[in-house]
């Protein structure tokens, strides 16, 4: 019985974030986070993320599942869901397979969801651009082109595009392959 409910409880573990903060977060493990203050930089959760209402975030978002409730001034690149919920704002781009917008939330922008590849039924989302690469490692978007034609990067081509799976990437990061 003890071990259940440990379980449960770390599953409901919430990292509650309400203050002003600025940098880069980066959460390469499974986390549940909410946003309830001031953020300026990026942000790459794994997991969900919450903005709440009276959030003001200036930042480049990715995440698995991202809520916001609060303001929101940055590209957003969401691999499962993004929910927009009143009072929402988000002036910026947005990436992602499942898009909710309830009425009386914002958003300005492009938006792009993602779709499944000609690779059999795997979807797109989980994905990265060269570019959302680069800002996910930290690294200029000429070096991620260099090590996809020296073949040291797990890599997708898709039409004239190259795609990289962020699990992949995770484990090619784990296995330091990068230099």
């Amino acid at each position: 019985m003890m071990g259940k409910r440990d379980k449960r409880q770390d599953v409901e573990k919430v990292l509650d974030v309400d203050a002003a903060m600025q940098g880069s977060l980066v959460f390469r493990d499974p986390v549940n986070l909410r946003i309830n203050g001031q953020f300026e930089g990026t942000l790459n959760i794994k997991g969900n993320l919450m903005i709440g209402e009276h959030a003001v975030v200036n930042a480049d978002i990715i995440g698995d599942t991202i809520v916001i409730a609060g303001k929101v001034n940055g590209n957003i690149t969401a691999a499962k869901e993004l929910k927009l919920i009143a009072p929402g704002c988000v002036v910026g781009d947005v990436k992602t397979p499942l898009l909710s917008v309830a009425e009386g939330a914002i958003l300005e922008g492009n938006c792009r969801m993602l779709s499944k590849t000609g690779a059999g039924s795997r979807p797109r989302a989980g994905m990265m651009t060269p570019d959302e690469l680069a800002k996910y490692l930290e690294v200029d978007s000429s070096m991620i082109l260099n090590w996809v034609n020296l073949g040291k990067l797990p890599a997708v081509k898709e039409g004239d595009s190259w795609l990289f799976e962020r699990v992949k990437i995770d484990e090619w990061v784990a296995a330091e392959k990068i230099k």
